[in-house]
Parts: structure tokens; C-alpha cells; sequence
């Protein structure tokens, strides 16, 4: 669905807009350690707009990260590289899902933590799978080619591994931990399909991560980047997270230093587990 444009944000404001929270958070706290890696030309815990740019391009060259596929075997293998050379612990959730046609989808959720031992953790998270097939595409004849995914799929990926720089570059205050989850399976299933229906081929990784917190788990609240590459990218009031996290929603855009436009377009991720959350 075609929305109606507020003004467009200015270039790399999304990945600001996540260092603008954490620095939020932090501010109630003072000190933090310095760490290495991850500079690109910037100053140590900025987020870096054009190495993040990279980490979109890295991924388009595996081809469509579509789940079964080669492709997508070696795009995880390359993330899951990415993240343990930045985050203090990497969790890898691997996940057998029977399809609807009977297929077994191998799947892997990537769960990087910057001070697991905080008790206090925020979520950052996106999907890094591509759907199967263009259903949506306006043109009959590519509706059965696979989605490349540059932006539904590898842009959120990228923001969230230019996160991980800067927080590798800059890791949060002891008491604050920082969670950036990668989920796969996002888009398996059709587009109309209903994500709560038994045995869904939508939402698959969201799912599971929900149905199997860490013992003590539900962050402060959680932020879902999707869809965030493209070239004349507006982003507005998501009315989901409105419903169920406004006072989250208010914060994120506070931070921004922004306010757009209510719109009642949606997104598809639901708050499955007691946490507030944003998209």
C-alpha cells in the first residue's frame, strides 16, 4: 500500500536514531569501557552510514537469502562471522519448521548480546531472511521470481551490524545490556498468510524467539527495523506499536528529534512475548 508522504528523513537517520536511544539509556549512567574494532573512519561508538552501506551490498551478493537455499546458508555463516568478531556472546537458535507442504525448513535465529550479565537489556532486531517469491509485485510476470531482498530483508540487517560496530567501538555502561536479534523465516510463507495460524510459514524466527525467552528475559522493550533502505525512505507512527507501546514510540521519535505522520499502515510483527515494543 502506497502512503502518503510526510517529510523524508535525512540520510542514515535510522541507524542515529538507534545510537540516539542507547545514548538515552546511558545517560543515566556514567563510565563504560572502551573497546577496539569497528572504526571506519569515524569516532569510537558513532554509527557509521556508508561501512553499513557495505554490509547491505555484502549481502546482495549472496543472491536471495531464501531459506533452503545455498544462499542463505552462507549469508548466515558470514553474519554469524560478523557478530562474533562484536559481540560479547553469540546465541545461535537453530530451528526445524515443517511447512505447510511438508518441506523442513532449517532455520537459525542470531542472538548478539553486549553485556549479557546487565539485567537491564534493550532489543534491537531484524529479519535477514528474503521471501521466496514477489507476490505482491505489481508486474504479473515477476510474481514468481524471489524477492532480492535489498530492502526487505538486508537493510535492516545492516543498521543493526553498524549498531554492533559502534558498540564494539563503544559498549554500553555495566548496568545497561544491548540484545540485537536476527531472525529467520520472516517472510517464508505468502504474504496474506495469517501469522498466528497453526503451523505458519510467516513469522517463523519472531515465533520461536518469543516461545523460548532466555530464563528472566523480557527487555525494557524492543525496536523491529524492516524495510529501512529505501532510496526515498519515509517512516511513520507504526499503529500496532502505538496500541501496544506508545510511550516506546514517544521515545524513539523524541530521540530522533522528529515527528511524522500517524498512518494507518501496518507492519506484520506482533508483540508475541510481555514486551513493549516498536517497529
Amino acid at each position: 500500500m502506497k502512503c502518503p508522504s510526510p517529510p523524508p528523513l535525512p540520510p542514515r537517520a535510522v541507524g542515529a536514531a538507534v545510537l540516539a536511544l542507547l545514548l538515552a539509556c546511558q545517560a543515566k549512567v556514567s563510565g563504560g569501557r572502551s573497546g577496539g574494532g569497528g572504526g571506519g573512519g569515524t569516532g569510537a561508538g558513532e554509527f557509521d552510514g556508508q561501512r553499513a552501506f557495505g554490509y547491505l551490498e555484502r549481502q546482495m551478493r549472496f543472491g536471495p537469502r531464501i531459506p533452503g537455499m545455498p544462499a542463505h546458508d552462507s549469508a548466515g555463516y558470514w553474519m554469524l562471522a560478523q557478530l562474533r568478531a562484536r559481540a560479547d556472546t553469540v546465541i545461535v537458535q537453530e530451528i526445524a519448521h515443517k511447512t505447510k507442504s511438508g518441506q523442513v525448513l532449517h532455520l537459525r535465529n542470531f542472538f548478539a548480546r553486549f553485556r549479557p550479565q546487565a539485567a537491564e537489556r534493550v532489543l534491537f532486531l531484524a529479519h535477514w531472511d528474503t521471501r521466496p517469491h514477489a507476490d505482491q509485485s505489481p508486474n504479473l510476470g515477476q510474481r514468481r521470481l524471489p524477492v532480492p531482498g535489498a530492502n526487505d530483508g538486508a537493510s535492516g540487517v545492516a543498521v543493526l551490524l553498524g549498531v554492533a560496530d559502534a558498540l564494539n567501538a563503544k559498549p554500553p555502561p555495566p548496568t545497561l545490556g544491548v540484545d540485537l536479534l536476527f531472525v529467520d523465516g520472516e517472510d517464508y510463507g505468502d504474504s496474506w498468510a495469517d501469522p498466528y495460524a497453526e503451523g505458519s510459514d510467516v513469522l517463523i524466527g519472531s515465533r520461536w524467539f518469543a516461545a523460548h525467552l532466555p530464563v528472566g528475559y523480557p527487555p525494557l522493550y524492543a525496536v523491529l527495523f524492516d524495510m529501512v533502505g529505501d532510496k526515498d525512505l519515509n517512516i511513520y507512527y507504526e499503529s500496532n506499536s502505538q496500541a501496544f507501546a506508545p510511550e516506546v514510540v514517544d521515545r524513539v521519535w523524541r530521540c530522533k528529534g522528529s515527528s511524522p505522520t500517524s498512518s494507518t499502515t501496518t507492519w506484520r510483527y506482533r508483540k508475541a512475548a510481555s514486551t513493549p515494543s516498536t517497529s
